[in-house]
């Protein structure tokens, strides 16, 4: 027997692909309750004396799991991606546009009380260039596109970010905005990722036989989406539910933005006469924000802006099950545009390999 792509495979090389792919199916198939069944052991942890140092391993397994998911990516669909202008414009315009204005308007909620209002706008300003793209995949939409847009928007809110907090809240916190952690997120969580995946898949082509470790990666996905919901909400739940009562009003906030973000992102998708693939996507870049990033500028504040940091966590767990319930909505909502077509750009991507 043999394969176009990896030329003759024994039986047994055979048999262990089929269980394999069986086994990647099944985790797909049931990946929404896997991933609840993950937050309900995350919830559970959070209870354990030392739970929250769980957090220094988030940014290694979510490194991990963009790893994965750009693995999937095929190189020559991302060089298409970067050059696709109406997408990256549609992005920038509903991320640093679109999105102020709501986040403004959501802001004045809490506007008397200095640490959420910072929170708030600190969360909310900041799109996502991390796990938004493995969410946005699993819907069915183009990943490659927002991985292509994921340096450009990394700049631009480092750029923005001491802009609209100055509109919105005055001076005084501008200082307060460290570059650091944005460069260690796009070194660490984008660009590190992208080239060992570039690499592996630069190998295969060489090498066919390493098609079995990038199968592997492709497999851990689901897994590794498990492991990084767990150990978010294993660390940080419990010092959110020891400050719930003055949390409880940035809940509604995070809840309605994601409402609101919905129905903009599809009327800014038709507006740029945007693909399936790429309305998806755009949905869930204005939708998902930059939580683990901006963690990182809100954990050193102290005195009346220390509650700042669990602000920004709230809107983590509020959006981490929003983003559950997005990834099953969207698919709905965009619909395949040809009728009995792939369910999903994931399989229309596949072609390109």
């Amino acid at each position: 027997m043999t394969s176009p792509a990896t030329g003759p495979v024994t039986s047994t090389g055979t048999t262990t692909g089929t269980r394999a792919a069986a086994f990647a199916g099944a985790l797909e198939r049931h990946q929404i309750a896997l991933y609840l069944a993950a937050i309900a052991v995350g919830t559970l942890l959070s209870a354990v004396p030392g739970a929250a140092a769980a957090e220094a391993a988030v940014t290694p397994v979510l490194g991990l799991l963009l790893f994965a998911t750009f693995l999937g990516v095929p190189l020559i669909s991302l060089e298409r991606a970067f050059r696709d202008l109406r997408f990256l414009a549609a992005v920038g315009v509903l991320n640093f546009v679109v999105v102020p204005a709501v986040a403004f308007g959501l802001s004045r909620f809490v506007a008397t009380d200095d640490a959420l209002l910072v929170g708030v706008l600190l969360v909310l300003l900041t799109p996502c260039v991390d796990y938004v793209i493995v969410f946005s995949g699993i819907a069915g939409g183009a990943s490659e596109r927002l991985l292509a847009a994921a340096p450009l928007l990394m700049l631009a809110q480092l750029l923005l970010l001491p802009l609209y907090l100055l509109m919105f809240t005055g001076p005084a916190l501008i200082d307060l905005i460290d570059p650091a952690p944005f460069a260690q997120a796009l070194v660490f969580l984008i660009l590190l990722p992208l080239g060992a995946a570039a690499l592996v898949q630069w190998g295969v082509r060489r090498a066919p036989r390493l098609h079995v470790a990038e199968a592997a990666a492709q497999t851990a996905m689901v897994p590794l989406l498990m492991a990084t919901l767990l150990l978010v909400v294993a660390s940080q739940l419990h010092a959110v539910l020891g400050s719930l009562g003055a949390l409880a009003g940035v809940v509604p906030i995070y809840a309605a933005f994601l409402v609101v973000m919905v129905p903009l992102g599809m009327t800014a998708a038709r507006v740029a006469r945007l693909d399936v693939p790429a309305s998806r996507a755009l949905v869930f870049s204005g939708a998902t924000r930059n939580s683990l990033v901006v963690l990182a500028l809100a954990l050193p504040l102290s005195g009346s802006l220390a509650l700042v940091p669990l602000v920004v966590v709230t809107q983590t767990l509020v959006e981490l099950v929003g983003l559950l319930v997005l990834i099953r909505l969207i698919p709905r909502i965009l619909p395949d545009a040809l009728p009995g077509g792939p369910s999903s750009g994931r399989r229309a991507r596949s072609r390109d390999r």
